[in-house]
């Protein structure tokens, strides 16, 4: 387990959250926000957040709409132990279970409403980080296709599957859809208007049949290029990421 010597205290929707997590290893940053703020959870639903780490996602989510039943699956133990605490520390309940996703722990072999997660997105091989926790969260080591299909099966029928990774892994997350999740919509993260999605957040329902979407980008950043260290967020990324807002609108 981490010691207190390796454990920052952060802030999330401005202060809103407190949550700890490793100096060094995998740290939250924008992309579970961006998760959280896009699931339709509505209160008294449950939610199972894959891969939850610090709990980052999950207690945004909990935060934003009150009355969910949170769990999370963390296969690192001493990251799912700072999910705990964060649980605690602010409030919000969330059950979190240590484990793998490929075999779920029986207290989770259940159906949820929603599902969210934010995979590993490094491919293996290369160099991987020297700090074992940052790799095991973002190297990948169980396919994207067999996790997305995985996930699928913790969802209920007319459920949701929410995630983000890079838009490169966009058809490996179709793919492991399988046909029992439809109704794809695909919010391109758009870094600043000159640069490239590199990121995506994507939107399934179990049994959908609408067609496939691909939806107008939400673009992060104002300017060409990163011009200092200033605040430069978009009104409506400022609107998600300091003030915890939905991002409903944009999912239509």
């Amino acid at each position: 387990m981490f010691s207190e010597a390796e454990i920052s205290d952060d802030k999330f929707l401005c202060g809103a959250l407190n949550l700890l997590q490793p100096i060094k290893g995998y740290r939250a940053a924008t992309d579970p926000v961006l998760l959280a703020a896009a699931c339709p959870a509505q209160s008294g639903q449950s939610v199972l957040d894959v891969g939850c780490g610090v709990g980052a996602a999950a207690l945004c989510l909990g935060w934003r709409v009150p009355g969910l039943a949170l769990s999370g699956l963390e296969l690192q133990a001493d990251y799912a132990e700072l999910a705990r605490r964060n649980s605690a520390r602010n409030q919000i309940a969330l059950s979190v279970h240590s484990g793998d996703l490929m075999a779920v722990p029986a207290a989770l072999r259940c159906d949820f409403d929603h599902v969210i997660s934010n995979p590993p997105y490094y491919p293996s091989g290369g160099t991987p980080s020297p700090v074992l926790g940052r790799a095991a969260a973002m190297q990948v080591s169980i396919p994207l296709a067999d996790w997305v299909e995985a996930c699928g099966r913790r969802i209920r029928p007319g459920g949701w599957l929410t995630l983000i990774c890079g838009a490169d892994g966009l058809p490996a997350v179709l793919a492991g859809m399988g046909g029992k999740l439809g109704s794809v919509s695909v919010l391109p993260l758009q870094p600043r208007l000159s640069k490239p999605a590199v990121r995506v957040v994507v939107r399934a329902r179990k049994g959908g049949k609408a067609p496939f979407r691909l939806l107008p980008p939400l673009v992060i950043h104002h300017g060409q290029a990163h011009d200092g260290d200033r605040e430069s967020y978009t009104p409506e990324a400022n609107a998600v990421l300091r003030l915890g807002h939905d991002l409903s609108a944009n999912f239509g």
